[in-house]
């Protein structure tokens, strides 16, 4: 497998502090850091010459010379990774820069299941990729995402959408391309995703639900995401919303997953209606008042305000983010949603600011691209 050579010791620090957050002053940067302006030069200066940080115009006037300052900015575009979401069905790639700005995508069907052919599939999306590098540059590294419970950032121990188990499918991938590999789950991904360069990069606390063919939930505390392997058994799913809802297939009535998830919404309305309906269609019957569709989906949107609240009372977060394919729901709903929500929150509760990402699955490649831009800057932990 290719290796990772992460920066270390304070300019691993100098590196995470611009890419999150700059251009930076040098003088916020030793403040940041702890470091003396002169020690900072000193760890910087190598740093510049290699092209990873360069110096920007516009920084205030630097009172001890007399001239504007040149805060420092990292430069974006010296590294490229590729990012690759696996569904049961589809792979989709895409290509960022450092601060994981998608730059090309590209999606192929899953026609064959097995390891070796998803991992042809994978290494011809990452050549794919490849070539869209500007000026032919390798790539600095590869993440894989997929529903169910990695271990060791190598092996996929459980993979229902894809029926895997015990699978080193890192290590396969890694017998054919010298491009460093790394795996992780979906939902975790796209937390990190999140946090790092999406809706909760300025948040210490926040929670991500996420609706498509299950239903998913991370959390960010003190700026770290809470990680564990439960995240994988998407234990939410079942969480209790309406007592009057439909059957799950593990009997529970009213959960998350029977409420919530595309298969749910569009077989409720398909058995209404007496025909099969896509779920763009679904709520789109919805959106033009369709009493059925309304029902359906109205239905749904109260019992994710529900989900919302419950998520909300026992974390309390400062952000809630809305994502995955099915998310569009919360628009379509928005009037149910609010109403389930502050049924379940306290009247004098403090409103929830409540974020939506783009409902497709490109933003979770992205997050498979943020898993190894982090394995390059910080390092395998």
């Amino acid at each position: 497998m290719g290796e990772w050579r992460p920066l270390a010791g304070p300019s691993r620090q100098v590196a995470l502090e611009i890419l999150l957050d700059g251009p930076l002053s040098r003088a916020e940067l030793s403040r940041r850091v702890g470091l003396s302006p002169g020690s900072l030069t000193r760890l910087t200066k190598p740093m510049v010459e290699s092209g990873l940080l360069v110096e920007v115009e516009g920084g205030p006037t630097d009172s001890r010379v007399g001239r504007p300052s040149q805060p420092l900015d990292l430069d974006a575009t010296a590294h490229h990774f590729a990012g690759i979401k696996l569904t049961g069905d589809s792979a989709i790639g895409v290509l960022t820069t450092l601060r994981a700005d998608v730059l090309a995508s590209v999606e192929r069907p899953i026609v064959d299941q097995t390891p070796s052919a998803v991992a042809d599939l994978v290494l011809e999306i990452t050549d794919e990729l490849q070539l869209q590098v500007p000026g032919g540059r390798a790539l600095t590294g590869l993440g894989v995402s997929i529903g169910g419970r990695i271990a060791n950032r190598s092996e996929v121990r459980w993979g229902p959408y894809l029926n895997w188990v015990d699978v080193p499918f890192g290590e396969i991938l890694a017998a054919h391309t010298a491009v460093p590999i790394v795996l992780a789950n979906d939902l975790t991904s796209l937390t990190e995703a999140t946090h790092w360069f999406g809706a909760g990069r300025n948040s210490d606390r926040f929670v991500l639900l996420t609706i498509g063919a299950g239903v998913g939930y991370g959390l960010v505390v003190h700026n770290r995401v809470v990680d564990s392997p439960d995240v994988t058994l998407g234990l939410i799913g079942h969480h209790p919303l309406l007592p009057d809802g439909p059957l799950c297939d593990r009997g529970h009535r009213g959960c998350a997953l029977s409420l919530l998830t595309v298969g749910a919404i569009t077989g409720q309305l398909g058995t209404a209606l007496g025909r099969s309906v896509g779920y763009d269609e679904a709520l789109d019957l919805a959106a033009k008042g369709d009493p059925v569709a309304r029902e359906v989906v109205g239905r749904a949107g109260r019992a994710l305000g529900k989900l919302i609240a419950a998520a909300a009372n026992f974390t309390m977060p400062g952000l809630v983010v809305l994502g995955g394919e099915g998310i569009r729901l919360a628009e379509v709903a928005r009037e149910e949603l609010l109403a389930g929500l502050h049924a379940d929150r306290h009247p004098s509760a403090a409103e929830l600011p409540m974020v939506l990402q783009p409902a497709d699955f490109s933003e979770w490649a992205r997050g498979a691209a943020v898993v190894a831009i982090q394995t390059f800057v910080l390092g395998i932990e």
